[in-house]
């Protein structure tokens, strides 16, 4: 019998049991990696003749970078394209697009703008769709966070989670995060850029938003943040004048756990959502986390091919 097709548009889509086989699956292959260089494939290349097509609609650094360096450590290959230079970008309906994709690869990676985009793309495509980020969710950075956060010793279960700035897609996948493997969040955003009532209910009672930053971080065993102004946005004084409470700085780090750690997607506008001696400082884990994209995404790409969970 055909297996059904596994798209992973966000992390429900595994559910508990499966982001922890992907996260138990990323932490053991990158360990076995462990001083190889980077184009060495994986023991086993279990991707071995498959084919990776990546869409992008929005630039990208870490996520083009990290999925393709994930399809060839797992003995496969890419072909990455930006939307402008398709025929999509010309008119072609999303919808025929991955008719025609689905019979080229045997994956396709979007980022795009408008979620609905991708659930599109999902309908009609054969092969497995993967969510590189759409304005409603980042769920392959979610897993990433995740493991970032298990490697620094944490269990996740009763984890205390804080998030400051702006409630977006970041936030989303959080709160999500939260729902599903048992940990709490608390989001302080200002007025105006908060989560909606449904994103919030992700967290199936482990998410909750708050006024003040320094009520968030109190007690808190992990500080998240990213960018106030996202990709396509303009760079709005008014935001980031009501951003700037929400700002994380050494001062507020002091208010969480001793132990907390700092977590930021990435890209950073250093003075802004965070200070540079926090950034730079001994309780940020920035670099493992943007690493972790990499060894995170070969898992997820495992799971979307069935050979996980």
């Amino acid at each position: 019998m055909t297996r059904p097709v596994r798209h992973f548009l966000d992390l429900s889509d595994a559910g508990p049991d499966g982001v922890a086989a992907i996260l138990a699956d990323a932490l053991d292959r990158k360990a076995a990696r462990a001083g190889w260089p980077k184009g060495k494939v994986d023991a086993d290349a279990p991707l071995a003749g498959r084919v990776l097509a990546m869409v992008f609609e929005k630039n990208s650094t870490r996520t083009r970078v990290s999925f393709d360096m994930s399809i060839r450590q797992l003995g496969g290959t890419s072909i990455v394209m930006d939307a402008g230079q398709m025929q999509i970008g010309r008119g072609e309906t999303i919808a025929d697009t991955a008719r025609v994709l689905s019979g080229y690869v045997d994956a396709i990676m979007v980022r795009t703008d408008d979620h609905a985009k991708l659930v599109e793309m999902a309908h009609h495509a054969t092969v497995p769709v993967i969510n590189g980020l759409t304005d409603y969710s980042h769920p392959v950075q979610m897993i990433a966070d995740l493991q970032t956060i298990i490697e620094a010793g944490f269990a996740l279960p009763g984890l205390k989670v804080a998030y400051l700035g702006d409630g977006n897609n970041v936030l989303t996948s959080l709160m999500e995060a939260a729902g599903l493997m048992h940990f709490d969040v608390i989001a302080a955003c200002p007025q105006g850029f908060m989560p909606t009532e449904a994103e919030v209910a992700l967290g199936k009672g482990r998410a909750r938003v708050v006024g003040t930053a320094r009520e968030a971080v109190e007690g808190a065993d992990i500080v998240v943040t990213d960018t106030w102004i996202s990709m396509g946005q303009e760079h709005a004084d008014t935001k980031l004048a009501a951003m700037m409470p929400f700002q994380v700085t050494s001062q507020l780090m002091a208010a969480a756990r001793p132990h907390a750690k700092f977590l930021h997607c990435l890209p950073a506008h250093r003075e802004e959502e965070v200070t540079t001696e926090v950034i730079d400082g001994p309780q940020s884990l920035i670099w493992q986390e943007a690493e972790n994209r990499l060894h995170a995404q070969k898992s997820i790409l495992l799971w979307a091919f069935g050979l996980l969970g």
